[in-house]
Formats: C-alpha cells, structure tokens, sequence
C-alpha cells in the first residue's frame, strides 16, 4: 500500500543504512521521488532494460531529519 511521505522516508533511510552495512537492495517503484533515493536506476520499458544508471542518490536520513525540522516549526 501507499506510505505517508515521512513512513516513506523512514523506510528509505532504513534501506539506505541496510545497503552501507553491504546489503543488496533491489527495489522496485513507479515513484520518480523514491527513485531519487537509490544510488543506481534501471528503467524497463515492455519487459526490455532501456537505461541503467548511477543516480546520485539523495539521503534519506538528511530528508527525514529536514521533514522533522519544518514539522517543529509550523504552527
């Protein structure tokens, strides 16, 4: 099912510390903002590999601590 954006960062940082601990992570998304995340993308179209490429992925633990800031300061 569909995550709210701060479950969605909070399982992104906790697959991006899995990965640094060297764990394979192999995730499958049709969300370009959750792509943003991972450090390789590779796109299929019809069952057929069209790209495969670095991607320099956004921290997720940063975003979340940034969610959690702006969250404090509104009223």
């Amino acid at each position: 099912g569909a995550l709210d954006s701060r479950t969605s960062l909070e399982v992104m940082a906790l697959l991006q510390q899995l990965n640094r601990e060297g764990i394979t992570i192999v995730l499958v998304t049709h969300e370009r903002d959750v792509a943003a995340f991972a450090s390789r993308v590779v796109t299929f179209r019809d069952g057929r590999v069209v790209s495969d490429l670095p991607n320099p992925a956004r921290d997720a633990a940063t975003a979340l601590a940034e969610d959690r800031t702006a969250a404090e300061a509104s009223p």
